[in-house]
């Protein structure tokens, strides 16, 4: 009986070593049919731009072999002289008739463009436009009955789903790599009308403007940037979504420029300390810091303190919605913002203006007298003082006291410096025009409370939650 049992065993292990590698390979997708069907729709870009190089040192990588000699020796001096740089990048057909999406950065001030399909046939490209705030641009070759890309929704993405990217990273055409959706809705503060798409599918240099497709072989997003200490693949690379990509071709098709619109606020992250100060249930919407004069928010009424819930109809979970949203509204539409102020909702009208680029003004510099007097550590663990004459005038402020140290460092971020304008706490406002008046709220104040400050530093204002001491 024994020696039967040991022999069912035996088999059944047998069989599990053969059946399991079939399993395996079973639950892994296959690429091969999806890079056949849409392969041939993406393209790989070569752009020329003119550089001028003579009597100073070129620019270029500090790893660069040659970097240290033309840091200790110097380049050859002599007028100045045009050469041509290379670039090379990705891009895909959208339409039969030579319309091409790629990144801005791979094409912009481009002198010729060159554009090779993958059945060796090469064109020179026109570019239609481009738009450096979302690193998108539209480039158009003379053909027609070309394959083009079919345009998916990346608000199904989901995390952990499968991805593919094709390009030509470091040149290599035709290149297909495979990874999965990391993440979604990644913010950087310089791109943020840009909600990226992470991915772990190798991108490199080269892959820039190349199509990242889902398994249907949809284009959910525009392969553009990668995190990296070396230049090449970390397992970090960001895609620019499709639909937020695709409102941009569609504005460059038609006109050769975007626009988009703006109300004139700063903002900031609503946390869940800020809610509890503002009298709110939860940490949603975008807290304003501060107006800018004479703009749409200024004249439709929008007050710092303010946290926008919706604009336009459309819910502000986070901070990062509402310059997405509002840049989305045509210039010269009326439209609703709800804010929150004072523990109730309050519908705005206002005119939203066409977004431009704007010069930042000079940074305002504090200085004046020393401050006539300083008040021992209070329940923020601050010592302030009052604002003289001069520093009001010099920040164009008519109240507050300035932070002379922050005894048990640094909390909540709070810097020797800053003007404290209005201390926040369950929903009401109080603006400080004292040391006493301060120590008197802060006095009220429930023990272990977390209140908000207004705080002014150089010419911005921005809010703070801190945790009161016993």
């Amino acid at each position: 009986m024994k020696a039967k049992l040991y022999g069912f065993f035996r088999l059944v292990g047998f069989l599990a070593v053969l059946i399991a590698p079939t399993i395996a390979y079973a639950d892994l997708p296959d690429f091969t049919e999806l890079y056949e069907k849409h392969g041939p729709a993406v393209v790989n870009i070569s752009a020329t731009h003119k550089a001028k190089l003579g009597g100073q040192l070129p620019q270029m990588s500090e790893d660069d072999p040659f970097y240290e000699f033309f840091k200790r020796f110097g380049f050859p001096r002599g007028p100045q002289r045009e050469f041509q740089q290379q670039a090379a990048g990705s891009g895909f057909i959208i339409s039969a008739d030579g319309y091409v999406v790629t990144n801005s950065h791979v094409v912009d001030g481009a002198e010729e463009v060159d554009v090779k399909l993958t059945d060796k046939r090469e064109f020179k490209a026109r570019v239609v436009g481009v738009d450096k705030r979302t690193d998108v641009a539209v480039i158009k070759i003379e053909a027609a009955n070309l394959p083009r890309v079919t345009i998916g929704d990346p608000n199904k993405l989901k995390v952990g789903e499968w991805v593919v990217a094709i390009g030509q990273p470091f040149g290599l055409e035709n290149t297909i790599t495979a990874g999965i959706v990391s993440a979604k809705g990644r913010d950087r503060v310089q791109d943020a009308l840009v909600p990226f798409i992470q991915t772990d599918a190798a991108i490199n240099p080269g892959n820039s403007g190349g199509p990242l497709m889902n398994l249907k072989g949809e284009v959910v997003g525009i392969n553009t940037l990668i995190y990296s200490r070396t230049g090449g693949y970390m397992g970090l690379a960001f895609a620019i979504p499709i639909d937020v990509a695709m409102d941009v071709v569609s504005q460059l098709r038609a006109t050769g420029r975007v626009t988009r619109g703006r109300i004139g606020v700063s903002i900031q992250e609503v946390d869940k300390e800020k809610a509890e100060a503002f009298g709110l249930a939860k940490a949603t919407g975008a807290l304003v810091n501060s107006v800018a004069k004479g703009g749409p928010a200024d004249k439709a009424g929008i007050e710092p303190g303010d946290i926008i819930l919706k604009f336009d109809g459309r819910a502000v979970t986070s901070n990062s919605d509402l310059p997405r949203i509002v840049a989305g509204v045509k210039p010269g539409s009326k439209t609703t913002a709800t804010v929150w102020r004072k523990g109730s909702t309050k519908d705005l009208a206002i005119t939203v203006e066409e977004w431009k680029d704007e010069v930042g003004g000079k940074r305002t510099q504090r200085g004046g007298k020393a401050p006539k007097e300083k008040a021992k550590p209070n329940r923020l663990g601050l010592m302030v003082s009052e604002l003289t004459d001069e520093q009001k005038r010099e920040l164009g402020v008519k109240h507050g006291v300035v932070i002379d140290d922050v005894v048990n460092g640094g909390r909540a971020n709070l810097q020797a410096g800053d003007v404290l304008m209005a201390v926040i706490h369950k929903g009401v406002s109080t603006e400080i025009k004292s040391v006493e008046q301060l120590n008197t709220v802060l006095a009220k104040a429930d023990k272990n409370a977390t209140v908000t400050l207004l705080l002014r530093r150089e010419d911005a204002q921005l809010f703070a939650s801190i945790k009161l001491a016993d």
